[in-house]
């Protein structure tokens, strides 16, 4: 029950966060509901694709949708009215969701008889899939291609929430492991402006 609370104030952050950038970028209101959504969404829409797990989440379970379209409709009240706001409040409140989606594609791909590499992958692909959509429907370089430790966070956290499970460590404490890697370091890269070399050819 906790995940699924957690996965659903992931689902919201998602969705405020596509719901920004399509301000920003001056959207009309159904730009803003398909920006969000395909932020909030789409990584767990391809995940299931890819695993055949059909009908996709949202359509079995219409909570999500309904929690976007509210909080499409906040966001945009918020934007109007703009009140001071932390500046971490949305980046933590982001990498506390991005920790939940990971643990969830990793939990869903290991169900549906994936290997531990491809629950990782599922596990990435579930938490940055969603922003990489919405950066390239924005025209932006997505963050997961930029130096910051975003997919990095994604990647280990879904190895120690796989490779607990191979030393046959409780289902429910390897879960609580892998989301709490990925939060730890992506928190740690906020705090300290963490990021990854950069490659690019000598002049």
């Amino acid at each position: 029950m906790l995940i699924y609370v957690l996965d659903m104030f992931g689902t919201a952050v998602f969705a405020a966060s596509g719901v920004l950038l399509a301000g920003r970028l001056r959207m009309d209101p159904f730009g803003i509901v398909v920006l969000a959504s395909v932020t909030a969404i789409g990584g767990g829409t391809i995940r299931d694709m890819a695993l055949g797990a059909t009908p996709v989440f949202w359509i079995t379970d219409t909570a999500y949708l309904w929690v976007i379209f509210i909080t499409c409709l906040i966001a945009m009240l918020a934007i109007r009215k703009p009140k001071q706001m932390p500046w971490y409040f949305l980046p933590v409140a982001d990498a506390i969701g991005l920790a939940v989606f990971v643990a969830i594609g990793v939990e869903k791909a290991l169900r549906f008889g994936a290997s531990p590499m491809v629950a990782v992958i599922m596990g990435v692909m579930t938490g940055c899939g969603g922003g990489v959509i919405r950066d390239i429907l924005a025209r932006e370089i997505p963050m997961v291609l930029r130096t910051e430790v975003y997919a990095t966070a994604c990647i280990l956290g879904g190895i120690v929430h796989t490779t607990s499970l191979m030393l046959h460590v409780d289902a429910s404490i390897a879960t609580i492991a892998g989301v709490a890697t990925t939060l730890t370091i992506r928190l740690a890269a906020i705090r300290w402006h963490l990021s990854l070399p950069i490659f690019a050819p000598r002049q």
